[in-house]
């Protein structure tokens, strides 16, 4: 089965949880557990760059409001 990545409603239902959980089921069903940390930590450091690139460009905007 080749399943697509699922498309999430605004209001994140439970029904989008049983989407997410049965498409990781399926992306990660064949991987060792080695694999498995593996995928979700390139996951996770990725979303971890993203907070820290937010934060840095507030700070800077908010530096800058402080400036004027």
């Amino acid at each position: 089965m080749n399943l697509e990545k699922p498309i999430l409603s605004p209001d994140f239902t439970i029904e989008d949880i049983h989407k997410l959980r049965e498409y990781n089921y399926y992306v990660t069903r064949n991987m060792t557990v080695h694999e498995q940390m593996e995928y979700y930590n390139a996951g996770g450091r990725a979303f971890q760059k993203e907070i820290e690139e937010e934060r840095m460009r507030r700070k800077q905007e908010e530096n800058a409001d402080n400036n004027q």
